[in-house]
């Protein structure tokens, strides 16, 4: 089978399109036909060394994927033989740039039946993410009021959705050209960060969600009340800065389980959650992928996605 492989650590041009044996799912796996595959920031700091999980190499990029069901390992019983899944591959964030992919189990779910394979392939890691640092890290409750950076952002973008839900108050921030759509999201209140400085409009809130990071991170101590909490997807926040301000302050990497996919799923079939592709490469267009990641070519408005079973390259599944 073909894959995308990385045997040196660097930019998208190390990338390589290697034909490697298809692999064998072990206890607890499945090996998925993947139809289409998610590119995300976290693939770029893989594939440049900078990731914080260690990743040794060579090693296959990417986690996000749906795809069907083609075998199954040992000790798995809630999915069968041509079930059409959804979710990651596994807790090191590899192995989906590939015509077939092992993945654990208890990372996948039902693919959402509402959503195209490269739809459902854009959700996992980053609605996940929204959803474990609202409700499972910032332990937010209705009527709690919380502050949304990079709100037009692909984990914004659900956690301004899951934050209206579940009857939050959101204060969003958003450049000039995105407040309108993160206002369709239903956020409360969306500030322009081009010209607001948050610190100035907003007191006393319950939570921040940092998907920012550097000095927007910094400047959001102030807007937190005494016992707020400040969740960052991006960056291990100042623990001297938290004391200081009197609040709590974390960086977590998402846990996508098959329970929260379900949740996930659910909402999604139920027209509660939108998704937004911004782009679907052919799998042969991987670099190019990692080329908007660095900024190199015009990123899009959502999701990458890789089209792994319409690929041009791929006619021979081998």
């Amino acid at each position: 089978m073909l894959a995308w492989r990385v045997h040196e650590f660097g930019p998208p041009e190390v990338m390589i399109l290697d034909r490697v044996p298809r692999p064998v799912p072990g206890t607890g796996e499945v090996l998925v036909d993947v139809h289409a595959a998610g590119v995300g920031p976290w693939d770029g700091w893989i594939r440049a060394g900078k990731s914080a999980l260690p990743q040794p190499l060579p090693l296959t990029l990417g986690s996000d994927l749906s795809g069907t069901i083609a075998a199954v390992g040992s000790g798995v019983s809630e999915i069968a033989v041509g079930d059409q899944v959804f979710g990651v591959t596994n807790s090191q964030f590899l192995g989906a740039y590939a015509e077939y992919a092992v993945a654990s189990a208890g990372m996948l779910a039902k693919k959402p039946g509402s959503l195209s394979y490269a739809e459902a392939a854009s959700v996992p890691v980053v609605a996940v993410t929204a959803w474990q640092a609202l409700f499972d890290h910032a332990r937010l409750e209705a009527g709690q009021t919380v502050v949304i950076h990079g709100a037009a952002g692909n984990v914004g973008a659900y956690a301004v959705q899951l934050a209206r839900r579940a009857r939050l108050r959101s204060i969003a921030t958003a450049g000039s050209q995105d407040i309108e759509y993160v206002r369709s999201l239903g956020a409360d209140r969306v500030l322009d960060y081009h010209t607001q400085r948050f610190e100035e409009e907003v007191k006393d809130a319950d939570a921040v969600l940092d998907l920012v990071g550097g000095e927007t991170q910094i400047r959001s101590f102030q807007v937190l009340r005494p016992g707020g909490k400040l969740i960052s997807a991006v960056s291990q926040p100042d623990q001297d800065r938290a004391k200081h301000h009197g609040v709590t302050a974390a960086f977590f990497l998402v846990e996508v389980t098959t329970e929260r996919l379900r949740e996930i799923a659910d909402l999604i079939d139920r027209g509660d959650l939108k998704t937004r592709v911004g782009a679907v490469l052919p799998f042969s267009a991987a670099r190019d992928a990692h080329m908007m990641l660095e900024g190199q070519r015009v990123p899009p408005k959502g999701k990458i996605i890789l089209d792994v079973g319409g690929s041009d390259e791929a006619t021979a599944r081998a």
